[in-house]
């Protein structure tokens, strides 16, 4: 039996929409192994158990780059990774489909033509690059349509937060909120911010982070889909922390410099929302990993 296990990922991470991912350490799996029906599902909702499954077409769609046969398999899926609320619950099932296949045939493709297919499914880089590297990942796609990436350390004393509300956020709403454009100087201020950022979470400089993650072009709109955007930001900064939109929401991330912060805001944050889901995590430095079991 092949396991895959990948990280959760938030994207965005405030002015660096639709380029900039970080892995953190959330985690969920997928166990391949053979079988004597053509396809058997376990462990994700009935209306998933089929052959759209998208795990499932990520591993046909690598079968199909390495020209392999479509073998009779066995999908388990322990999924951790809350659905749309912003945690790459798409990259998860399009990294561990193709990893999946690539362990099975013992391929031997690489990350960086894992990233390639993986951006093809899903469309863009930003959650799979980190799903699939792990770390702080700024990915954009270049004119001859190759996804390019770079990776940042974090500064191992940061703590994260991730606060996710008991309701989601329709990624079609959060698209169809945003203004279609904007001005020259907005796109230096973002710029400016995103390049500061890079180097302050390298750093573990949180009074740059605090300064450099505010965003002009997604959160203020994005914010007034998630009614409880303002308390929770409260709660954060009262704990010395900043405050960030993961992807579309409508999970929030929270950097803090400390446990003791970062354990602040659990605690606040289970009392004013107990049918929330909190968890202290760190930054995944690993990325996709696999094992024979």
């Amino acid at each position: 039996m092949i396991r895959i296990k990948v990280p959760a990922t938030s994207a965005n991470i405030g002015p660096g929409f639709d380029c900039m991912g970080l892995a953190v350490s959330l985690y969920s799996s997928v166990d391949f192994e053979k079988s004597e029906q053509k396809l058997v599902i376990q462990g994700c909702p009935e209306e998933f158990q089929n052959e759209q499954n998208l795990v499932y077409q990520a591993f046909i769609k690598c079968c199909d780059y390495l020209g392999q046969d479509v073998p009779n398999v066995k999908i388990t899926i322990e999924n951790n990774i809350p659905v749309a609320r912003g945690l790459g619950s798409s990259a998860f099932c399009i990294v561990a489909g193709l990893e999946g296949a690539n362990q099975w045939f013992k391929a031997g493709l690489s990350k960086e033509v894992l990233l390639d297919l993986a951006t093809e499914m899903e469309g863009h880089p930003d959650n799979v690059s980190p799903a699939i590297y792990g770390k702080l990942g700024v990915s954009f796609i270049d004119e001859d349509k190759n996804v390019q990436t770079v990776h940042f350390d974090v500064d191992q004393k940061l703590q994260f937060v991730t606060l996710i509300p008991d309701y989601e956020v329709s990624t079609d709403k959060a698209r169809a909120i945003l203004p279609t454009q904007m001005s020259y100087r907005e796109a230096i201020y973002q710029v400016g911010h995103a390049v500061a950022l890079s180097k302050a979470m390298e750093l573990g400089d949180l009074k740059l982070i605090s300064a450099s993650i505010i965003d002009k072009m997604h959160e203020p709109y994005r914010s007034q889909l998630i009614p409880d955007y303002d308390a929770a930001r409260k709660i954060c900064e009262s704990a010395n922390g900043t405050m960030y939109i993961s992807g579309s929401g409508s999970t929030m991330m929270a950097i803090v410099a400390n446990e003791e912060d970062a354990k602040q805001i659990v605690t606040q944050t289970q009392k004013d929302f107990p049918n929330w889901k909190v968890y202290h995590l760190n930054v995944d430095t690993q990325g996709a990993i696999s094992e024979v079991i």
